[in-house]
């Protein structure tokens, strides 16, 4: 129990670091196997990536405006933020150069070799010579940069060989040196850089005569070849060492009237190239001269976070390690289970008809999100389709379906959000397909972000309109639905499809706030409707009455949702919360937040559902939403929380978090400390892995059924 606290709130930013650090637990765990351990590691280098991108640059305009940011930061200033981000971010890329090290020589003993240049044996070094020559060198870009004038943009997605070349001197200036008895003549030095490709996979696996497996890192099969690239030139010694930028990724929206939103996300998405550098990574054992001159040329001074790593940045690349045909060496893939009574080659708008259905993906299948979309897109019945996008797969099925309804004459609108972040370049290239094809096309609310996931289609019954749609937690995006957990309802309930439309009816008239009789719906509804649940509940303990919250979510950031939190535990409200990242509030504190558990669940998969539910006098009220309790979800975005209504989807969800809060073996607690301690397991409790727990409670009930 913690006995006092400095503050009420823990800060966002470092909050957010401590889940990073979650994930590099993952990578040190000699539990998880090995070529995940390492697929850690690149999830934990992605991450920080966006990290600089977004936050750390938000902070850092505070800091270059002269903004405190006292309030909005939570009682610290932006410049001291700025710099413990730094000192944890140098701690954090140390420990995961510790971990590499040790899976390295982990991988040695299963017969799997990361060589460097120098380790390259007599017979792979035609293979290299030839691969190097073939698919490497056209892609190179290679610039010397002694004397431009402007030095080159360099990329925030690629990763960059800093050369120094120091040239011989020539005979007669040697001589004529000796010859006066002057000083031998200052040697010439040549910078150059190398954009290392990011069209090959970099990671190339070499030929062996042995079972042994040999990995070389792109980056080393370059340096192998240097004298290849520079050949042209006189030089005495070469090194290569590489580094890193990260850029400030704010979009700045052009306010010209006469362009539309797609002229000017596209725009943005280009400046973005350009925008200020935030962080700068070097190797460490980089000659002093080479990295003040790249420091200098590039304008990094201390307002930047400059942090010394290893031989190896992008360590994101280790999530498309191959997978050397070494299964044994990674989570064992589990087949997404069908769910009860719903099948994949029947209709599934007449079931949908009869009952709701839930889909928790990925331990159920994402095919009936697919299978929903082409069944309205061939059903003669089926008169229009709306829906909401986010982020989308790389070959969407989803907007193959879309088409396909369009083709087939069906009134087809999507509101697609054009600055889903990162996503931007990807949404406009779709956004264009579509309006190829005769979609109509949203382009959300001015100044709120549509974050919201739902689906209706309208299909004329009777010579009526009857509604048929899906509401979620997650993207439409079969993709990450094999990482993410979500879970969408599918339903045929017309009170709350018809709040669905009259979401959509928002989106085109946006100046008209629209009253819903289900949906809760930001940013006009979602606080004061949980504040209104959180009261419910507090007034049910200050009766005597049983009372309980539950929350499932991403991210916990909003201080007056977590003052909220904190008045129920005053009054014994018990509160469980499930925080995958940020968690701001600080459980268990004696008179604030000691009826306050929170804990979080880093494992194989991306946790990703929302679920509230609130205990009601032991009628407890379940929901689901595409939001997270942070101001930007509660008050700024265009965000949807569902009820649930009927009773096997409600339980199913109640036993969903009962099961992920038993877990005792990748649950960590949350706390002021932000030490990411493991739950503690009683010596006469089993071992429970909650997402394995997951799975086994969805087969089983598929199984009991089968058996009835």
């Amino acid at each position: 129990m913690i006995k006092a606290v400095q503050y009420r709130y823990i800060d966002r930013e470092k909050s957010w670091l401590s889940f990073n650090a979650r994930v590099l637990q993952e990578a040190a765990d000699p539990t998880v196997p090995l070529l995940d351990r390492l697929r850690f590691l690149g999830i934990f280098s992605n991450n920080l990536d966006e990290f600089f991108r977004v936050r750390f640059a938000a902070i850092r305009r505070l800091s270059l405006a002269g903004e405190s940011g006292e309030k909005v930061l939570g009682g610290i200033t932006s410049k001291k933020l700025l710099t413990e981000i730094t000192d944890i971010v140098i701690k954090q890329q140390s420990e995961s150069l510790r971990i590499l090290n040790i899976i390295e020589k982990e991988l040695e003993k299963e017969g799997i070799y990361i060589i460097n240049e120098t380790q390259i044996a007599p017979e792979q070094e035609g293979f290299v010579h030839d691969f190097f020559i073939q698919k490497v060198s056209p892609a190179l870009v290679t610039i010397i940069l002694n004397d431009l004038a402007e030095f080159p943009l360099l990329k925030d997605t690629s990763g960059y060989l800093a050369v120094k070349l120091v040239m011989k001197t020539s005979n007669d200036d040697a001589q004529s040196s000796s010859f006066f008895g002057l000083k031998k003549p200052k040697k010439d030095v040549r910078y150059a850089v190398i954009e290392i490709p990011n069209s090959i996979n970099r990671f190339v696996v070499l030929p062996s005569k042995s079972d042994k497996k040999y990995l070389i890192l792109l980056d080393n099969l370059i340096r192998y070849n240097l004298n290849n690239i520079f050949n042209i030139f006189e030089y005495e010694s070469i090194s290569a060492h590489m580094i890193k930028i990260t850029r400030d990724a704010q979009l700045e929206i052009d306010s010209d009237l006469s362009k539309s939103i797609v002229e000017k996300i596209s725009e943005s998405v280009k400046d973005r190239r350009i925008g200020e550098p935030v962080r700068f990574i070097y190797d460490q054992s980089i000659d002093k001269d080479t990295l003040k001159f790249f420091l200098e040329k590039m304008n990094i001074d201390s307002t930047d976070s400059i942090i010394p790593g290893g031989r190896y940045h992008n360590r994101r690349d280790y999530m498309n390690l191959p997978e050397l045909n070494r299964p044994d060496l990674l989570y064992q893939h589990k087949t997404p289970l069908p769910v009860e009574d719903l099948s994949l080659e029947g209709s599934i708008l007449q079931k949908i008809s009869t009952k709701d259905y839930l889909i928790n993906a990925p331990y159920q299948s994402f095919s009936y999100l697919i299978k929903f979309l082409r069944e309205a897109a061939l059903d003669p019945k089926v008169v229009s389709i709306k829906i909401t996008l986010y982020r989308l797969a790389k070959n969407s099925q989803v907007i193959s379906s879309l088409i396909n309804a369009a083709k087939n004459g069906k009134k087809v609108t999507v509101q697609i959000e054009l600055q889903a972040r990162f996503d931007e370049a990807s949404n406009i290239k779709y956004a264009e397909q579509m309006q190829t094809e005769g979609i109509e096309l949203i382009f959300g609310v001015k100044g709120l972000k549509v974050h919201s996931k739902i689906c209706v289609i309208e299909r004329l019954e009777e010579n009526k309109v009857k509604r048929y749609g899906f509401i979620s937690t997650g993207n439409f995006n079969e993709s990450t639905a094999k990482i993410y957990t979500d879970v969408t309802l599918f339903t045929c309930h017309q009170d709350i499809l018809k709040d669905v439309s009259k979401v959509f009816d928002f989106f085109e008239v946006n100046y008209r706030v629209h009253r819903y009789k289900h949906l809760v719906v930001s940013p006009h509804y979602t606080r004061n409707k949980f504040y209104k649940l959180i009261d419910r509940e507090i007034m049910h303990a200050l009766s005597g009455k049983e009372t309980f919250i539950k929350l499932k979510m991403n991210s916990l950031s909003d201080f007056r949702m977590i003052d909220k939190l904190y008045d129920a535990s005053r009054a014994g409200v018990k509160v469980k919360l499930i925080i995958r990242g940020i968690c701001s509030l600080i459980p268990g504190v004696k008179g604030m937040s000691e009826n306050i558990e929170a804990i979080s669940i880093v494992d194989n998969y991306l946790e990703h559902s929302r679920i509230f539910i609130f205990g009601n006098n032991d009628k407890p009220e379940v929901y689901i939403s595409s939001a997270d309790f942070m101001t930007r979800n509660i008050d700024a975005r265009v965000e949807v929380s569902c009820p649930i209504y009927d009773e096997d989807v409600k339980k199913e969800l109640i036993d969903s978090f009962d099961v992920g809060w038993k877990g005792n073996v990748k649950a960590r607690l949350h706390s002021e400390k932000l030490d990411n301690k493991y739950r503690v397991r009683n010596e006469d409790e089993r071992i429970f892995r909650a997402q394995v727990e997951t799975y086994n409670y969805y087969r089983d009930k598929l199984e009991v059924n089968l058996d009835e």
